[in-house]
């Protein structure tokens, strides 16, 4: 994965890169954050937030991605992609949710501001 970075975001991926019910790890190393944060495509929406877990030690990246929720491929919490909030146990805090905009035809990841739900 290239990452672009400008004043206005990472760039991480062009519109289409990234499959309707797939995601897309961006290091924290290209971002500057402390975690990986995941890149969501679900019903033509983007959407980001932090890549770990919140109850566990999961990459949600990996997990099942559909009706605007992704499912921790551990012990299948799910989380809303717009607002990190936990719908079910065993997850009991938010993941951390980044914004994330299409622009000029790629996908641009503003790490650390909270996406607008």
């Amino acid at each position: 994965m290239s990452t672009s970075t400008t004043g206005t975001g990472i760039r991480v991926a062009e519109v289409g890169d990234i499959e309707d019910g797939e995601a897309l790890q961006v290091p924290a190393e290209a971002t500057g954050h402390g975690d990986v944060i995941a890149v969501f495509h679900d019903d033509g929406a983007y959407y980001a937030l932090d890549d770990t877990c919140s109850h566990g030690r999961a990459s949600l990246s990996e997990g099942w991605i559909e009706d605007g929720e992704v499912e921790c491929p551990l012990h299948s919490a799910r989380f809303c992609l717009k607002s990190g909030e936990p719908q079910c146990m065993p997850a009991t805090v938010a993941a951390r949710t980044h914004r994330v905009e299409v622009r000029d035809g790629g996908i641009w990841l503003h790490p650390g501001q909270e996406a607008t739900a």
